[in-house]
């Protein structure tokens, strides 16, 4: 899994260039939204499948550990499981969410000086990484083990710098050239991954943390919140697009669907591929809201106790205040209030008898 590798130029956040390669040979989910706008709360969506719980996010709460998450139910079928950074991930306490749920944790201070040839103050650039990647692929390979690594890049945030002669956008001169390196980074790994005997059963999914720009002039831009997820293997996916309205916390039990999997868990999220129209639904906020979005609906909680509704005119973008449907906002606050539960009384732990 490779995320943030799909952060934004565009509205979707993809050069043109992978948004077309990846829609012609991808399972391509065309309505799809992060949760909230900070990496780590990208994170916890991905692999807790929760929605935003109250303050900092749970990769940076104490008492975070051996939570049931994505990593949990691929550890129970036997799955190695490691968390791929090409930064320092004692940043935002990273490290230590990921190790103390199962992952091994492969960083930049954990990797020899001869594997990095390019960084910045954020890590190094995202061909290191994924050089990094296949070898762990490689490891667990050889000892008949399958794998569940979450990589998360680095090159496509400030200050863009990357190494030179790679693309035909000078390194350091903004957010597009930097796109278009680890959009060529992506490609680099999926060309030599097809030379390596597990590609066949490998599923490469390529996810947004969130959108490079989330602010806006309304209560909560909600289109400053769709992100890409695309899902990729020639011999195992057949290309589509799906438009069910989405988010991030439903991108775990989608894949687990795709595996045909059967587990126990504790996800709000649900498998995309299976959704009736009736089940659609996204989760949006920022560091104070708390959104709801059901097709045209909007509810909203916000400090202190307040609660409100909206029209979301999709087309034009824009939100309007209604007081319909109440049951939307029981909705709202059911779904934040039980997920906060759950993780502040620890029922959200790794379940028994698995």
């Amino acid at each position: 899994m490779l995320e943030r590798a799909a952060e934004a130029t565009t509205k979707r956040g993809l050069t043109v260039r992978t948004r077309l390669h990846a829609a012609e040979q991808s399972l391509f989910f065309t309505n799809f939204y992060a949760t909230v706008i900070r990496t780590v709360r990208g994170m916890e969506a991905l692999v807790l499948s929760l929605p935003p719980t109250p303050g900092q996010s749970i990769v940076r709460q104490p008492n975070n550990e051996l939570m049931v998450s994505l990593g949990s139910v691929f550890r129970s079928r036997g799955y190695d499981t490691a968390y791929i950074y090409g930064g320092f991930g004692y940043f935002d306490n990273m490290n230590y969410f990921f190790e103390h749920n199962g992952y091994k944790v492969i960083d930049r201070a954990s990797v020899p000086k001869s594997d990095i040839t390019f960084g910045n103050v954020w890590g190094a650039c995202d061909e290191d990484l994924f050089d990094w990647t296949p070898k762990e692929a490689d490891a667990s390979y050889a000892k008949g083990k399958s794998f569940h690594h979450f990589v998360m890049t680095t090159s496509n945030h400030r200050p863009y710098t990357f190494p030179d002669g790679k693309i035909d956008i000078p390194s350091h001169t903004g957010r597009h050239g930097a796109v278009k390196y680890t959009d060529y980074a992506i490609g680099e790994l999926l060309r030599k991954a097809r030379e390596k005997p597990w590609f066949t059963n490998t599923l490469f999914v390529i996810v947004a943390d969130h959108c490079a720009s989330s602010a806006g002039k309304t209560t909560l831009p909600v289109n400053g919140y769709a992100i890409p997820l695309f899902i990729y293997n020639p011999h195992l996916i057949q290309p589509r697009k799906m438009s069910a309205l989405c988010s991030q916390i439903d991108f775990a039990p989608t894949l687990l669907g795709l595996l045909n999997w059967s587990y126990p868990s504790h996800f709000y999220g649900k498998d995309i591929l299976k959704m009736q129209p009736t089940d659609e639904r996204a989760f949006i906020a920022d560091y104070q809201k708390l959104g709801y979005l059901q097709k045209d609906r909007l509810g909203l909680l916000q400090p202190v106790r307040k609660k409100s509704l909206y029209q979301y005119d999709h087309a034009n973008e824009n939100l309007a205040p209604t007081t319909a449907d109440e049951e939307s906002l029981n909705d709202t606050i059911a779904y934040y209030q039980t997920a906060s539960y759950l993780f502040t009384h620890h029922l959200d732990r790794e379940i028994e008898g698995k």
